[in-house]
């Protein structure tokens, strides 16, 4: 039953790394499509290989996942809380993925795994909570707004007496590196926060040891969930990122995903916080339209984005909140 249970638990850690795909892969990519700066399928199969190589790139934010955010919990119930967790996530990512909403699937992980721990009496660990997922939330969409901003003012100036024409056909080339750094970011970023529930599943079962590195087939399982995912698309999402915000062209397409990629990186490196892909390349297309002038940035659909990311994690917690009741009833 603990082989199975183990077994159920890592293949639903999988099926979550693959919503955080399709849903988050328009992150990466809807800036380059909407400048036509790449095709859809060109900018897809980009974003999966890079995807599938950000996932090797380091494991600092896996080990967050597993150890700083709630306590390890232990035997069946263990896994139940673990199973809880991501089903509330993979629910609020269909969910908001239905509707369009670029939400955090990040977010939504940490709000299943604080719902179901809660719920199953397993500690969380609120400092660690605070620090690496409630700060960040608040200070990486600030930073990208700002950042994108500015990096967008420079360019506007470097580029002041340049041939308009010439500039565009240049940074539309230019976003083809700058849209595989954000999908590189992507990788590094999200695939460790996977890595990090199945090595927790692993430690519950007694396969593994708490502090251990992560095994190879664990790196290789998740990226390439996470590379499957991200080809199968996310176009409702999308449309929302690269037009309904504000009419991007390449120059502003390349600031925004620089900016993105930038943060993405410190943040994974520097301080081992699992940020969200979304809010910060979110904030940072808010900030790049905003030298135009600041109505040219569609504030009504930015608000509804920017709720989404308040909801995202207290929804989330309370579908994990009720998926672990349910497993509690049936399996005791």
């Amino acid at each position: 039953m603990d082989t199975f249970a183990l077994i159920v638990t890592i293949g639903v850690a999988l099926g979550f790394t693959y919503t955080n795909g399709f849903h988050d892969s328009a992150n990466a990519i809807a800036t380059s499509v909407s400048t036509r700066a790449l095709t859809p399928r060109a900018a897809l199969a980009m974003a999966a290989v890079m995807n599938l190589a950000g996932a090797f790139l380091g494991q600092g934010v896996a080990k967050t996942v597993s150890e700083g955010l709630i306590e390890t919990p232990q035997g069946p119930r263990g896994m139940g809380i673990l199973f809880a967790a991501l089903l509330g996530a993979i629910v609020w990512n269909l969910v908001t993925w239905y509707f369009g909403l670029p939400s955090s699937s990040s977010h939504a992980l940490f709000g299943g795994m604080v719902g179901a721990a809660l719920t199953g009496g397993t500690e969380v660990i609120w400092s660690g909570v605070l620090e690496k997922v409630v700060i960040p939330m608040f200070v990486s969409p600030v930073v990208g707004l700002l950042c994108g901003y500015l990096v967008m003012v420079a360019i506007m100036w470097l580029f002041r007496k340049s041939n308009p024409a010439r500039t565009k056909r240049g940074f539309r080339i230019a976003q083809t590196v700058s849209a595989a750094a954000m999908a590189l970011g992507h990788g590094l970023q999200d695939a460790q926060k996977t890595m990090g529930i199945v090595v927790m599943a692993l430690v519950i079962a007694d396969v593994e040891d708490q502090g251990d590195a992560i095994p190879v087939w664990v790196k290789i399982a998740c990226a390439m969930m996470l590379s499957l995912g991200t080809y199968a698309g996310g176009w409702r999402i999308m449309r929302t990122l690269g037009r309904k915000i504000i009419e991007l062209d390449p120059p502003q397409g390349f600031a925004a995903e620089t900016t993105g990629a930038s943060i993405m990186f410190g943040s994974a490196f520097l301080f081992q916080a699992p940020i969200s892909t979304t809010h910060v390349i979110t904030s940072a297309i808010m900030g790049v339209g905003a030298t135009k002038r600041v109505n040219a940035v569609r504030w009504g659909v930015a608000k509804n984005i920017v709720m989404g990311w308040f909801i995202t994690m207290p929804a989330a917690a309370a579908v994990a909140a009720m998926s672990y009741g349910i497993v509690y009833l049936i399996f005791g």
